[in-house]
């Protein structure tokens, strides 16, 4: 990939981790990263998320913790959000 790509797609991933979740940094980028790719994969090719899944249980546990501190982070963001208006 081009350098200016992956500058231009690294922006944007940090400006949705940043609408997401109210700020950005490198862990919560990776976070973030890592629970779209899940994400979209999981939705196009479920049965392959399911063979992740049962291959590696352990990477499955950390993908839910993954999951709910963003679930919770987006709702922390949102209700601050609410407030400020």
């Amino acid at each position: 990939m081009d350098k200016q790509f992956k500058e231009q797609l690294e922006g944007l991933l940090e400006k949705y981790t940043e609408l997401m979740v109210g700020e950005s940094n490198e862990e919560l980028k990776e976070k973030i990263q890592a629970w779209v790719i899940y994400t979209y994969i999981s939705k196009s090719m479920p049965p392959l998320i399911k063979h992740w899944n049962q291959l590696y249980p352990e990477a499955k546990a950390e993908m839910v913790n993954i999951v709910k501190e963003i679930k919770a982070l987006n709702e922390q963001h949102r209700t601050n959000q609410h407030k400020q208006d």
